[in-house]
């Protein structure tokens, strides 16, 4: 699985940092999400899904690899 993130889509609302903290975070000076880990592991696919679903910009993506 690859996340993929549209960041100037990204609106800051830190929902995918809740969802899913070992793969998302936010940049300090203006929130934005920033994508940790483009390939993570399988017990974390729940967590990206949840975000991918409540993020409110759709600036996440999940490509099944």
């Amino acid at each position: 699985m690859k996340v993929e993130l549209d960041e100037p889509k990204c609106v800051a609302s830190g929902q995918c940092v809740v969802a899913a903290p070992d793969v998302f975070d936010q940049r300090d000076d203006d929130g934005v999400a920033v994508l940790l880990e483009e390939h993570p592991g399988a017990e974390l696919v729940a967590d990206v899904r949840e975000a991918v679903a409540v993020c409110p910009a759709a600036a996440i993506r999940l490509v099944e690899q």
